[in-house]
């Protein structure tokens, strides 16, 4: 894609001086210079240009306010001298992967005194002996080159106190949460036992039911059984008067009593 068409689409509808980042990697420059960015960018503070097959920086507008340029995998040889010119407030610089081979080269960043981080890999000038030590020489106000200082110490990747006030807040956050989470917890909890007492106790009562129950029906079967007992043998007394011993004999006078009137 063209550079200016990219640009269009950045803009998203949006004015020039509106925009603080703009990222135009992987586009299709122009003659190996810049095209469409002009200084109607005012209030841009990071740009960057990575692989754009840029040969020469001569094209940069004016931006008073750019802090971090990115220009690494181009073609890039020399004519820095503008970045002092139109960028002179530049704080991050990154030209790796250019085709800068001498320290020279870099002498028109000394006009650049916010510039305190310089990146430089795969350039030919970095296999130079002496190389750190001599940039170091060089631009006095870098702090860090290629990632590490001049006691080979590793560059922050952001503010650590920043950082540090961000997780402490994060951990507050989350303690409230997990406070939160407990006291839920513990009314989850209670309510579980609520209800498992709750079943208890109707469980125990159906027992009771059940039990009371049985014990009904047990006493209804032997008091039907005793009244069926009861009922023999009061059906049986109802229609003798006696027991069976005495009815035997009573009959057997009877016959005999009988047998005397009919010989009579």
């Amino acid at each position: 894609m063209e550079m200016k068409k990219r640009l269009t689409l950045e803009l998203r509808n949006k004015k020039p001086a509106e925009v603080k980042e703009l990222v135009l990697d992987n586009c299709r420059s122009d003659d190996g210079k810049i095209v469409g960015l002009s200084s109607d960018f005012e209030n841009l503070e990071f740009l960057s240009m990575i692989n754009i097959n840029l040969l020469s920086v001569s094209n940069l507008p004016k931006l008073n306010k750019l802090r971090k340029l990115e220009l690494s995998d181009n073609r890039i040889s020399g004519g820095l001298e503008v970045l002092a010119e139109r960028t002179p407030n530049l704080t991050h610089l990154n030209l790796s992967g250019n085709k800068i081979k001498d320290i020279n080269t870099l002498e028109p960043l000394k006009k650049l005194p916010n510039l305190h981080s310089l990146d430089l890999f795969n350039c030919e000038v970095t296999m130079l002996i002496n190389y750190r030590e001599s940039v170091f020489a060089l631009l006095p106000q870098l702090t860090y080159l290629d990632g590490f200082d001049v006691d080979d110490q590793e560059a922050p990747d952001s503010d650590p106190e920043a950082d540090g006030d961000g997780l402490d807040d994060e951990y507050e956050e989350n303690g409230d949460g997990e406070e939160d989470d407990d006291d839920e917890e513990d009314e989850l909890d209670e309510e579980v036992i609520d209800d498992e007492e709750e079943d208890d106790d109707d469980l125990d009562a159906e027992e009771e039911e059940d039990g009371v129950d049985d014990e009904e029906e047990e006493d209804d079967e032997d008091g039907e059984d005793e009244e069926e007992d009861e009922g023999d043998e009061g059906a049986f007394c109802s229609c003798t008067g006696v027991s069976s011993g005495n009815l035997i004999c009573m009959l057997t006078s009877r016959k005999h009593l009988l047998l005397e009137v009919q010989f009579t």
